[in-house]
């Protein structure tokens, strides 16, 4: 069984001062890495995690996810071998084939967005052309699933915040299947859109689903020692939004 790994998803801030001090605050309660989201609406995921890293010393800092239409691939294997340089090795890259608003995204930026092949092809394209990093991707539907069993060290598991245990365990069932032999190999991720009792406006009137863990810290931790037993979920991130929330969950379950 997987040891727990703690991810802390971060994409903006009004100031530098304020970003590097997210950095340094999720080092500090335990996070095992710094993620940054690949949307207009945020920080370029390159130049913040260099930053990030720069402030820090075990923390690792990754992409979640880079929207595969956005750059070539060739650009995104020079990116990730100068951070993964400059970092010392703490730079985790993270793929994916572009959530809904990443078209937009492509239009700001005037490339095309590509069909859902395309993009498909483009991640695995990134993949083959990136060496000895280890590679995060974001999965939901069976092609992407065949992809991430095939090419991945890390899958994160793609559901809706408000998805049911039972969903989550079928998308499970589903890698398994095309995994084979290799799901062994494969760490399980997921990510939280909220943790305690507060919950972002955005999700809606909702207050049930994989992605809002609630109740005590007991509660909470509970939950994801079900979910790593009979899952094998080992790597969750979640909003930095919640850092203090979720730290006393972190220090019950790391190192386990």
């Amino acid at each position: 069984m997987r040891p727990y790994r703690f991810g802390a998803v971060a994409g903006f801030a009004p100031d530098a001062q304020t970003w590097t001090d997210i950095a340094r605050r999720s080092e500090e309660l335990g996070f095992d890495t710094l993620l940054v989201p690949d949307t207009h609406r945020t920080f370029s995921p390159f130049a913040a995690a260099a930053v990030a890293a720069t402030v820090t010393t075990t923390l690792k800092v990754g992409t979640y996810v880079l929207a595969s239409p956005l750059r070539t691939p060739a650009a995104v294997a020079w990116e990730t071998s100068t951070l993964r340089t400059l970092t010392g090795g703490r730079f985790e890259l993270g793929l994916g084939a572009g959530r809904p608003d990443s078209e937009q995204d492509a239009a700001r930026l005037g490339v095309p967005f590509g069909t859902p092949g395309e993009r498909l092809a483009r991640v695995a394209e990134t993949i083959d052309l990136v060496e000895d990093v280890p590679i995060l991707l974001a999965a939901s539907g069976p092609a992407a699933l065949r992809l991430a069993a095939g090419k991945a060290d890390t899958v994160a598991l793609a559901v809706p915040p408000h998805a049911t245990e039972e969903q989550l365990a079928a998308k499970v069932d589903e890698l398994y299947e095309l995994a084979g032999d290799r799901f062994g190999e494969l760490e399980l991720a997921m990510n939280l859109a909220a943790v305690g009792d507060e919950v972002p406006a955005w999700l809606g009137p909702e207050r049930e689903g994989v992605g809002l863990l609630r109740g005590s810290v007991t509660e909470m931790a509970d939950t994801l020692r079900r979910r790593r037993d009979k899952l094998g979920i080992s790597y969750v991130s979640v909003n930095a939004q919640f850092l203090t929330q979720f730290a006393p969950v972190i220090a019950r379950l790391a190192g386990t």
